[in-house]
């Protein structure tokens, strides 16, 4: 019967079965969280646990049936890694290579040339925990002169028990589509601690459907405009026939439309995390902030021209991880250039094992390089900064968002159609022009340092 409703629903919503199971899924944490507020706040944490452990295996088991014992064994040996191996680099290195190698093979036994929602896509998520778990279980043995501010905040002083670990992977607001957060922050939501109102539940619900509103309307543009830009049209001989102008401008719209995908998906998650208390981030300048699992910044995600500031505003929590249990951790490497090419690199097998992810975070470095000279070349410059803060400014603004939004497609496409003769299809169709255009850029940034920066200004930057 159930089974029948879904698919009645599928066909409605012109969706497959498995996003209809997805975005129901995540729409329950909402009444989990308040069953949690109301029956389960001041019991005691072995309840709580269970609570979060059992909802998470029913969401888990309605997602991907028997498959579920993927994350429940890499849980468990994860336990036992935290037990007998102790805090030591031993148990970081085998922990990190266990649940990576874990999810690549997972990725290797269900690949497929389309997008498909599996078991793999929360087991990404879980991968992610487990070893930051690790990390902060060796940070706890340290002493916090040692450690940064964000590593103090997450440091664990003993290992979690089993059912705590449980309760941690599975909580119903995280264990689908993230967002990520450490197992301190749980205990600490556990404990009752994560609230605006020491003793009693937080007052959120206002933040909560805030952002589950502002969700639920980009899952609605999605809805309404995605069809009119699946990711097939690309591969069609009408894409192929079509005016070189009208190929970018496609692009640049599928862009847009595509990522509301993944916006929708993690703002409404975030609004279970903020009804549940686990988004609540202290006080700053006397207002509590409820941003503390906020994996979008919606309105610069929006507004900003630069590339750098879509990857600020975007899939935050996991850059966030990124940053600190990779790049940061990798200072002795002594090369930030290094580091940063790792970490992208750690991201892209982390997404999967097709060319595509590849092409996309390599295109991200490239891009990112050429955005940071020509930033730099606008501050350095006199003529130039003086154009950029003249009245031409909302004209500069327009063609920088076209081209942002341009390339940030052009970018997208191998990720999104995974294979390598499909991107490359699509890539060769537009001329390789994202590719010329950075490559051009990159070559001719010294020169126009030379010819726009004073010689005053290269001189001091060399000193420094």
């Amino acid at each position: 019967m159930a089974a029948l409703l879904l698919e009645k629903l599928s066909d409605c919503l012109g969706s497959p079965e498995p996003a209809v199971r997805l975005i129901l899924s995540i729409l329950i944490g909402y009444p989990c969280a308040l069953v949690y507020r109301r029956f389960l706040f001041y019991h005691p944490a072995t309840v709580i646990h269970l609570f979060h452990t059992f909802s998470g295996l029913a969401l888990a088991a309605f997602n991907f049936g028997s498959q579920l014992y993927h994350s429940t064994v890499c849980i468990l040996v994860q336990f036992l890694m935290l037990r007998l191996m102790g805090r030591t680099v031993t148990t970081v290195l085998s922990s990190f290579t266990f649940q990576l190698i874990y999810l690549l093979a997972g990725y290797y036994c269900t690949a497929t040339e389309e997008y498909d929602i599996k078991w793999t896509m929360p087991h990404c998520v879980l991968t992610l925990k487990l070893i930051g778990l690790s990390f902060d279980y060796y940070d706890g043995g340290k002493e916090p002169s040692e450690l940064s501010e964000d590593q103090k905040k997450a440091a664990l002083p003993s290992v979690p028990s089993l059912l705590e670990m449980f309760g941690f992977s599975y909580f119903y607001g995280g264990f689908l589509v993230g967002p990520q957060f450490t197992m301190r922050s749980y205990q600490r939501l556990v404990a009752g601690e994560l609230t605006d109102c020491p003793g009693k539940p937080p007052n959120s619900e206002i933040e909560a459907i805030k952002r589950f509103g502002l969700g639920f309307i980009c899952l609605a543009i999605f809805a309404v405009f995605g069809p009119y830009y699946p990711d097939s049209y690309f591969l069609t001989d009408e894409y192929e026939a079509q005016p070189f102008w009208y190929r970018c401008v496609f692009i640049l719209l599928w862009a847009k439309i595509i990522l509301y995908k993944y916006v929708s998906c993690w703002v409404i998650a975030e609004g279970v995390c903020i009804l549940s208390g686990l988004g609540y981030n202290g006080i700053v300048d006397g207002k509590h902030q409820w941003d503390a699992c906020a994996n979008m910044k919606v309105w610069l995600f929006e507004t900003t021209p630069l590339f750098g500031g879509t990857i600020a505003s975007f899939n935050i929590n996991t850059n966030s991880w990124a940053a600190r249990h990779v790049f940061k951790r990798l200072k002795f490497l002594g090369n930030k250039t290094l580091s940063h090419v790792t970490t992208l690199f750690f991201l892209t097998i982390w997404h999967g094992l097709h060319s595509g992810y590849i092409m996309c975070f390599s295109m991200e470095f490239l891009i990112i390089t050429v955005e940071r000279q020509a930033q730099a070349l606008v501050r350095d410059s006199p003529a130039l900064t003086k154009l950029a803060n003249s009245a031409f400014y909302p004209i500069i603004y327009v063609v920088q968002q076209f081209i942002h939004w341009l390339f940030m497609g052009y970018s997208l496409v191998p990720f999104c159609l995974f294979a390598y003769d499909k991107w490359l299809k699509v890539h060769s169709s537009i001329y390789f022009c994202g590719h010329i255009f950075f490559l051009i850029v990159f070559l001719i940034m010294p020169y126009l340092r030379k010819a726009l920066v004073p010689k005053k200004e290269r001189s001091q930057k060399k000193e420094e």
